[in-house]
């Protein structure tokens, strides 16, 4: 090997040692940077004999554990969707235990009936027991109006996330553009693939993801349902929200927004769906199935306690089809409207002051046109006895059990707790599965200790080169003196 061949090599060498520590360099500065993959530099002879040449970097992706990772990204967004909806439910229907709970004011009102019976002649004990009766109305209201609530703002979630699907699949497609023109000018696309991993991560979170490598480093993405969502272009989810979702309003009836995948009907829920699995199937889940469940087993409650106190032999003043007790919005309930009777439920306006009433029709009938005798207390022993009594709910939301009122109220409440316990275990495993899967991607990240011996190799191999540098021009000097 002539001394200029020898100092070529030597040259090119020093340029593969100082790009080798630059690679660790960037693996150190990213050790705790979410998402970055560690990178190596590709090297190889050259064919001229002058020593090494960089062909390249190489970064290194666990595909299988990147795969069941964001797999378990999905379930984990979606069990976690559930459980904070079912949460949220038992927090407002209350525990057995708290003074403002459903079951409390059903016992509250049970109370108060029992009170005034034993003294129908005190006005304050009538009055007590009407307004247990508005407070009672007004729980189930609360929860009847908290599920409308959370079913209006998982339709308006479905619609925020659709968007950023959307412009994530726009942004990938991008990258995956930069990445072929990159590759295609010989430079590393390291950085741009991180970008995009970081892209598709954040995707995962809505649906499960399905990744397929395609030529000079694009992928193609598909849902685990098959659907395509990106291969060359980004497909198109179309979403229109609603302003306010009402107790009738589902997307099975059509009366709320489905789901299109480039203008095709995509259903979003079943087995069947392209996109079952991660957050979006969960919010459409929790809109059309357990809110609507929610909204009926409150309904049927609330049904059970008009009906109680509608039984036309149980009050002889009522006119014929009139309400009793507690009305739907103020008028007589009929089985054909259960829908959203919760959130309707109100109490006679014949009983309350503030609506010209008066609450001594509780004692004397609601029909009655002036107070009667004040010491009859034979209505409300049949009020009362009517709540306590045991019967089989109309409809089998509350189960197919003989109770009394209080009974299926703690049969509501029950069910609600038994969901919500189930979905916290289905939402502990599944975060615990993806934090498993976390740590098991980070150890196969960057390694400190690796690294720092790479740097110690680079090192002696760049003063190898400096040094047969140095010594052709020490030859050289020698050779010119001569």
């Amino acid at each position: 090997m002539s001394m200029t061949s020898a100092l070529s090599a030597a040259f090119n060498g020093l340029t593969a040692s100082a790009r080798s520590a630059e690679i660790v360099s960037s693996n150190l500065a990213n050790l705790l940077t979410e998402g970055y993959a560690p990178r190596d530099i590709l090297l190889a002879a050259r064919p001229d004999t002058k020593g090494v040449r960089v062909i390249g970097e190489s970064r290194y992706v666990d595909e299988r554990l990147l795969a069941d990772r964001r797999m378990a990204d999905a379930d984990s967004s979606a069990a976690r969707t559930r459980a904070d909806f079912l949460q949220d439910i038992q927090r407002q229907i209350g525990l057995p235990g708290d003074p403002g709970s459903l079951v409390a004011r059903v016992a509250a009102f049970e109370a108060s009936l029992v009170t005034a019976a034993s003294r129908p002649d005190d006005e304050n004990r009538l009055a007590e027991s009407v307004t247990a009766a508005a407070q009672l109305a007004g729980s189930l209201n609360a929860v009847s109006d908290r599920i409308g609530v959370l079913r209006t703002r998982a339709d308006n979630d479905i619609g925020v996330t659709v968007q950023d699907i959307n412009s994530t699949l726009a942004h990938i497609a991008d990258v995956n553009l930069q990445i072929i023109s990159t590759r295609s000018g010989g430079r590393s696309s390291a950085l741009l693939e991180d970008v995009r991993q970081a892209a598709i991560d954040k995707l995962s979170s809505h649906m499960p993801i399905i990744q397929s490598p395609r030529e000079n480093g694009a992928v193609a993405l598909y849902t685990a349902g098959g659907a395509v969502l990106l291969d060359s272009r980004p497909a198109t989810l179309e979403f229109t929200p609603s302003n306010l979702v009402e107790p009738h309003m589902t997307g099975q009836n059509g009366l709320l927004s489905g789901l299109r995948l480039n203008g095709v009907d995509v259903p979003p829920l079943g087995e069947r769906s392209a996109i079952a699995g991660g957050r979006l199937a969960a919010l459409f889940a929790l809109r059309d199935v357990d809110g609507v469940q929610a909204q009926s087993r409150v309904d049927a409650l609330a049904r059970n306690l008009v009906e109680r106190f509608q039984d036309p032999a149980l009050d002889s003043t009522r006119p014929a089809g009139s309400a009793g007790v507690f009305t739907d919005n103020g008028g007589p309930f009929t089985p054909a409207n259960e829908t959203g009777l919760a959130g309707r439920l109100r109490i006679n306006p014949a009983l309350d002051s503030a609506q010209g009433g008066a609450p001594w029709r509780l004692r004397d009938g609601i029909g009655a046109a002036s107070p009667g005798v004040a010491g009859a207390g034979d209505l409300l022993i049949a009020l009362e006895s009517s709540l306590i009594s045991r019967d089989i709910p109309a409809t089998s939301d509350l189960g197919t059990v003989s109770r009394s009122f209080a009974g299926h109220a703690a049969q509501l409440t029950s069910a609600f707790g038994l969901d919500r316990s189930t979905a916290d275990q289905i939402t502990t495993f599944a975060e615990a599965r993806r934090a498993e899967l976390r740590a098991i991607e980070k150890e196969g990240g960057v390694d400190s200790d690796a690294e720092m011996q790479r740097l110690l190799v680079i090192e002696q191999a760049y003063a190898a080169n400096a040094r047969m540098i140095q010594t052709i021009d020490e030859l050289m000097q020698t050779l010119l003196r001569i």
